[in-house]
């Protein structure tokens, strides 16, 4: 017998080059490594699906409406001035990337006329979830009851997936849930939006982790001036 020939299982000399040439070796081994490869990808793919992620919530208080007519509180219509004011604040919001995939909004007519301008103005807010929610005209006239009724609704109508929400509605509720979330002293005009942000692997997980006065004050947004930041020292007031 040729002593190449008993060099191991498998192995021999190619007649044309007399290299070693490997023969009969199975392919499992290739496939083996490949699912091994597979299964650390889908692993390190579930870790970071598991991690905590940045949640963002977009505070908006409808914009300046009129009182000229002899209409129900919950019809009133915005003013021209008003109007305008959401043209501004929705390309803002745009230009901050700030836009949201779920909106919860007042069913007022003036909330709904504000959210009707901002997605005439920029398509994302077109593409977002939207539900009218009308309890929040009548919760935020409540003391003190805002910040937690938004906080329910907001784990009711969200998923995991969707990472930023924007509420739409009414003073005093609107700037007290923000000043709540925050435990800074936050003052919202009309068409303002205070913008928030705390980290969970879900919005529920998000609002038990950051409670009241652990939501980040990333800033607000004014028709009359660019986004400005806040400074958390010098505005924290613990309410």
């Amino acid at each position: 017998m040729n002593a190449s020939a008993t060099v191991g299982v498998g192995v021999g000399i190619c007649p044309s080059t007399s290299k070693p040439l490997r023969i009969g070796l199975s392919p499992i081994p290739i496939r083996l490594r490949w699912r091994r490869r597979c299964l650390m990808i889908e692993a390190e793919l579930a870790a970071l699906e598991a991690q905590s992620v940045s949640r963002r919530l977009i505070l908006l208080r409808h914009a300046k409406s009129s009182w000229q007519h002899r209409l129900r509180d919950h019809d009133r219509r915005l003013t021209k001035i008003g109007r305008a004011d959401v043209v501004l604040v929705s390309q803002k919001l745009q230009h901050m990337g700030w836009i949201p995939q779920l909106i919860l909004s007042s069913d007022a007519l003036r909330t709904r006329e504000t959210l009707n301008i901002m997605q005439e103005q920029v398509r994302g807010f077109l593409e977002a979830e939207v539900h009218f929610i009308s309890s929040f005209y009548s919760i935020a006239a409540m003391d003190g009851q805002t910040a937690e009724h938004l906080q329910r609704t907001i784990c009711q109508y969200s998923r995991d997936e969707i990472l930023t929400i924007m509420c739409m509605g009414h003073n005093r509720g609107w700037e007290e849930a923000a000043s709540m979330f925050t435990g800074a002293s936050i003052q919202l005009k009309t068409c303002n939006a205070a913008l928030l942000e705390a980290t969970g692997k879900s919005w529920e997980e998000a609002f038990a982790v950051a409670g009241f006065g652990g939501w980040k004050l990333q800033g607000i947004v004014t028709p009359s001036s660019d986004l400005y930041s806040i400074d958390i020292p010098k505005f924290r007031n613990k309410i």
